[in-house]
């Protein structure tokens, strides 16, 4: 694949989908073609997999169905937007991808860590996110960035979810990336947005020279 595939990942309110919009402006004014994304969704049966699954007053789906979802969603959206975008050249930005399924799904112990990662190389075979930014948050703080931002509009069901849950999501997180340092980059999201912007866009422009030079 010719293009460079990063994904954004943290708990709610970390600032995630504010940060790829600032490194996706920087990356067009310089020229370069970007795909925006998230998960789950991306195309139209995504989206409506999205609905299902975080809409508070949904099925109730057991912890195993709503992973099988998850999966569901994001086969469609490899299969129709990520994979020809990088195929095609593009940078493809992702607001959440399979470490949040492993960060979430995992984080109460009803899905085993295995059993996602069995998931995954079923359905993404090699491809994996060239690299990811964790913008990490004390949850309480994100929690209530979030619910400032949300205002009156709808609730997703995981912001309903108790603190010690989002606790055991953070940690489950910053397992991930100490496991995979190379692929991974930890960020205090309790910075200024435009210091996390310059931080995200220097790591991204490294990482893309020692991609397709190999100068480390």
């Amino acid at each position: 694949m010719k293009g460079f595939f990063v994904t954004f990942e943290g708990g709610e309110g970390a600032g995630k989908t504010t940060q790829i919009k600032l490194l996706a402006a920087r990356l067009q004014e310089l020229g370069h073609n970007i795909v925006v994304t998230r998960e789950p969704g991306g195309t139209k049966g995504a989206e409506a997999i999205r609905e299902l699954i975080l809409n508070p007053a949904g099925f109730n789906f057991s912890s195993m169905t709503e992973t099988m979802l998850f999966f569901a969603a994001r086969c469609d959206h490899v299969e129709k937007i990520i994979i020809p975008a990088l195929e095609d050249g593009k940078i493809v930005l992702c607001d959440r991808f399979t470490d949040s399924t492993l960060a979430y799904q995992s984080a109460l112990g009803k899905v085993s860590g295995d059993i996602i990662q069995k998931m995954a190389n079923l359905i993404l075979g090699n491809l994996k996110p060239d690299l990811t930014f964790f913008i990490d948050m004390e949850p309480a703080q994100g929690l209530k960035r979030a619910a400032t931002r949300r205002g009156s509009s709808a609730t997703d069901r995981f912001e309903l979810e108790s603190l010690e849950f989002h606790k055991r999501i953070r940690h489950a997180f910053l397992r991930i990336a100490s496991a995979e340092p190379e692929r991974c980059m930890v960020l205090s999201g309790e910075q200024d947005l435009h210091v996390i912007s310059d931080q995200v866009f220097k790591v991204f422009m490294q990482r893309v020279f020692i991609q397709r030079t190999g100068v480390n």
